[in-house]
């Protein structure tokens, strides 16, 4: 079926880009976008993602994410004893 489309120009550029690889047409760029975006067509297989491990001083379980609280309350703690220090001396 042929059709005029108006693209934003967003879209027209990145389908553009694709085209410039020169792997494919645009016309089969557009045809494969739209059969994906309609749930016409499985995704593209991608590799899976795999994690490197490496060597770390934490522990398990040692949650990474609390250490800037805790650096905050020893900080506060402080703080407060050094007011504390100077109301008594």
């Amino acid at each position: 079926m042929r059709t005029t489309l108006t693209l934003e120009p967003k879209i027209a550029e990145r389908l553009q880009q694709e085209a410039a690889l020169g792997q494919r047409s645009f016309k089969q760029i557009v045809n494969e976008a739209l059969a994906q975006g309609l749930g016409l067509q499985p995704p593209p297989k991608r590799k899976p993602y795999r994690v490197k491990p490496h060597a770390s001083a934490f522990v398990p379980g040692t949650d990474a994410g609390k250490l800037n609280q805790l650096a905050d309350e020893l900080a506060a703690e402080e703080f407060t004893a050094r007011q504390d220090a100077r109301r008594i001396g």
